[in-house]
C-alpha cells in the first residue's frame, strides 16, 4: 500500500526560518525524518520568513495555500508582533483569519503557543500568552507548546541575542515538534 505523503506548511518567522543558518539545518528541514521515525510520511513546506508578524503571514498565506495545497498548516507566528508591542487583540484577529483561510482551503490547523519575554511586563505577557489558548478553543484547533520555552535558558541552544535558537538546537526542536504533532496527525 503506497500512501502519498501528506503536506504540512509551516507558516512562521525567524524561529522556523533558520535564522542565521543554512536552511537545510533549520528544524522544519529536519522534521520529516523525525516524523518518519514516528510513522508519519510528511512533506514539509517551510513558508517561514524572518521578521514576519501575523499580519505579514496573513498577506502571504493565500498564495502559499494555493501553491502547495497543504493537508496541515502549522502556525508559528506572533513573536514579532509581541516584540513590537502589538495589541493582543490584533494578534488574535490575525490568528483567527489565518486559521479561517487555512481551514477554507481544506487544511487542518495546528497553532503553536507563542510567548514574549517577561521584560514586557506581567500584564502584557499574560494577555499576549492567553491569546493562543483562547483562539485554539474558539476555533477548535490543536495548540502545541512553544519550543523556545524549553530551551531559552540553555546558553548553547540560544544565540547571544537571547531570542533565536542556535544551529545546535535545531535537531532538538525538530524532535520536540514531531512529538507534539504525532498524536495530531
Amino acid at each position: 500500500m503506497n500512501v502519498s505523503a501528506a503536506t504540512l506548511l509551516v507558516l512562521g518567522d525567524s524561529l522556523s526560518a533558520g535564522y542565521q543558518m543554512p536552511i537545510e539545518k533549520a528544524w522544519p528541514t529536519l522534521l520529516p525524518d523525525e516524523l518518519a521515525q514516528n510513522g508519519h510520511q510528511m512533506r514539509i513546506i517551510n513558508g517561514s520568513i524572518s521578521g514576519d508578524t501575523t499580519g505579514n503571514g496573513l498577506n502571504r498565506l493565500p498564495a502559499l495555500l494555493q501553491q502547495h495545497q497543504p493537508d496541515y498548516v502549522l502556525i508559528e507566528l506572533g513573536a514579532n508582533d509581541g516584540l513590537r508591542g502589538f495589541s493582543p487583540k490584533l494578534v488574535k484577529n490575525n490568528l483567527v483569519k489565518l486559521i479561517d483561510l487555512s481551514q477554507e482551503s481544506g487544511a487542518k490547523v495546528i497553532l503553536m503557543q507563542i510567548q514574549v519575554p517577561p521584560n514586557y511586563g506581567k500584564r502584557y505577557t499574560q494577555s499576549f500568552a492567553q491569546v493562543y489558548p483562547t483562539v485554539s478553543q474558539e476555533k477548535n484547533v490543536e495548540l502545541i507548546p512553544f519550543f523556545l520555552a524549553e530551551i531559552i535558558t540553555s546558553k548553547d541552544l540560544i544565540m547571544q541575542d537571547g531570542l533565536h535558537p542556535t544551529q545546535k538546537a535545531q535537531p532538538w526542536i525538530a524532535k520536540f515538534v514531531a512529538q507534539q504533532l504525532t498524536p495530531i496527525l
